[in-house]
């Protein structure tokens, strides 16, 4: 009798935990891509670019592969890895940036939704903290996430900004006769490993 309920025991464990162990949390790190900024000025339209933030994202997936939710997500980019090409402009976008006491921009999701959007393929909503020039706000980040046949995903967004929600003031060149717009647009594109 002893057996017999130890046995049943075991089966009611492990049928409970079963779907548990279907979904397996993922830990993706960043090891390729670009994240840009853009904006215009009174001159010509402008932008900056870095390669290969650190980003870091623990998903769920289920027995299949499929991404069910977005557990984790962190972004951090040095200010200073942000080139434009032409010095004397990002010499002034890193004075605009306060990089001297504020190195990073960095984002850290507070929440996360995943909605399918075709084969393999996500739409990734998430609020959390933008940091910017040390200022941080809350925000929203829209992204579309694609998981290849290496496992590794493809994940790419916009998200328009203005430099002064974040205190940023827009720089200006050439004696203050060219000037930079306040809206800004962060574009990413990057891909996502295990």
């Amino acid at each position: 009798m002893k057996r017999l309920i130890s046995t049943l025991s075991l089966g009611l464990l492990f049928s409970i935990s079963l779907p548990f162990a279907a979904n397996a949390q993922t830990k993706f790190i960043a090891t390729a891509g670009t994240v840009a900024i853009n904006g215009t000025s009174t001159l010509h339209d402008w932008e900056m670019s870095a390669q290969k933030p650190a980003v870091e994202a623990v998903f769920v997936q289920d027995a299949s592969g499929a991404l069910s939710s977005l557990n984790t997500l962190s972004f951090t980019l040095p200010a200073e890895a942000l080139k434009s090409g032409k010095g004397p402009m990002d010499k002034n976008a890193y004075k605009a940036l306060k990089t001297g006491a504020n190195r990073n921009i960095s984002f850290v999701a507070s929440q996360a939704s995943i909605t399918p959007a075709g084969a393999n393929a996500y739409l990734v909503k998430c609020t959390g903290k933008l940091t910017i020039a040390g200022t941080t706000r809350e925000t929203d980040l829209q992204a579309t996430c694609k998981l290849n046949a290496d496992k590794s995903l493809q994940v790419s967004g916009s998200k328009k900004l203005k430099m002064t929600d974040y205190k940023v003031e827009p720089p200006s060149f050439a004696f203050g006769t060219v000037n930079t717009g306040d809206a800004i647009n962060l574009i990413f594109n990057l891909t996502l490993k295990k």
